[in-house]
């Protein structure tokens, strides 16, 4: 099923997250132990969290191949003070390119190829961030929600 990209005014979230430079490719080896260390953090603070997801936000390097840094992050209910690796940030705000994925994880490249081919075809550029909201996990795979979001310039 095709996927479609529509533009949308999106807003900061906040995130209690842990920072990691990744090599292409890398982040299915990274998200885990990074998570690893959020989600302790958040449950020792009572109201941090109620109903966030988890999200990854990604800086985009200029220079192709390059590592992307990556914030592994829950979304919180406010900002804290900065606990060893965890740390308070937010998603980026302003005009965004926003495609949802449904289906298993290992085919969620499809959603950016849409974004992708979608800003060519608009003539629109990536502002260098990128993030992935995950849905609650689903007994099926093929029911899994993740909204992948790029910032436009």
């Amino acid at each position: 099923m095709p996927v479609s990209v529509n533009v949308q005014t999106v807003h900061p979230r906040k995130l209690a997250a842990v920072r990691r430079e990744v090599p292409p490719g890398g982040v299915a080896a990274a998200w885990g132990p990074a998570l690893g260390k959020v989600w302790p953090f958040i449950r020792s603070q009572p109201g941090l969290w109620t109903d966030g997801h988890n999200i990854f936000l990604y800086h985009h390097s200029a220079q192709p191949g390059a590592p992307v840094l990556c914030d592994f992050g829950v979304e919180v209910t406010r900002t804290f003070e900065t606990s060893g690796e965890v740390y308070a940030t937010e998603t980026p705000a302003g005009e965004a390119a926003v495609a949802v994925h449904r289906g298993p994880y290992n085919r969620m490249n499809e959603a950016y190829e849409a974004i992708k081919k979608w800003m060519a075809a608009n003539g629109r550029e990536s502002a260098g961030h990128s993030w992935e909201i995950y849905g609650d996990p689903t007994p099926d795979p093929a029911d899994t929600e993740t909204t992948v979001v790029f910032l436009l310039k």
